[in-house]
């Protein structure tokens, strides 16, 4: 009996040993020290740029900054409608100009802008999601980058392989991405 308590205990170690050494996927930001984000009520998230998914992934994100409290955001229809009345393409750079107009039209104090690419990785015969994401807030009044945050998240798991357990899909891996990257905002 005692052997098998023994055993059991090292498996169980090793497990937790093998699931702390898996890489663990790494997010860097950047917070303006002269600057508060106190001053900013609501937020515009403009169109993302990027990979195919980037229109759906901008939604995410609205939903991650109400969801976390962060801020209020507009809804992208007036947002949309703006650039579109401006004749100004998504993914186009916007002058501090333009930004203040649009900010003002809006009633906005920021910009929420982003990059992502999706893609997947293939570790032995499964498939894993991936997505890089890069998110930038810019004054609306200045046109100063703020704050910025970019990281890279997976589908992939340890813990998932060595258990028989399902990876995350790409809806997943981006939730938890955005909310990692959002969370360094405060």
């Amino acid at each position: 009996m005692m052997k098998k308590t023994i055993n059991a205990m090292i498996l169980v170690a090793l497990v937790l040993l093998l699931a702390g050494c898996a890489s663990r996927p790494s997010v860097q930001s950047f917070s303006r020290t002269d600057a508060s984000l106190a001053h900013i009520q609501a937020v515009a998230v403009l169109p993302f740029e990027g990979s195919d998914t980037a229109p759906r992934v901008r939604e995410f994100a609205m939903t991650q900054v109400l969801a976390q409290g962060l801020f209020d955001v507009i809804d992208k229809g007036r947002v949309d409608s703006f650039l579109a009345q401006e004749a100004i393409a998504p993914g186009t750079p916007l002058d501090a100009p333009t930004l203040r107009r649009l900010g003002q039209i809006i009633n906005v104090q920021a910009f929420m802008l982003g990059s992502v690419e999706q893609g997947s990785d293939a570790r032995g015969s499964a498939v894993y999601p991936e997505i890089s994401m890069t998110l930038r807030l810019i004054d609306a009044e200045t046109g100063v980058l703020l704050w910025q945050a970019s990281g890279r998240g997976s589908g992939y798991s340890l813990a998932d392989r060595l258990f028989g357990l399902a990876p995350k899909d790409h809806f997943q891996v981006t939730m938890d991405l955005l909310a990692r990257l959002l969370a360094t905002m405060g």
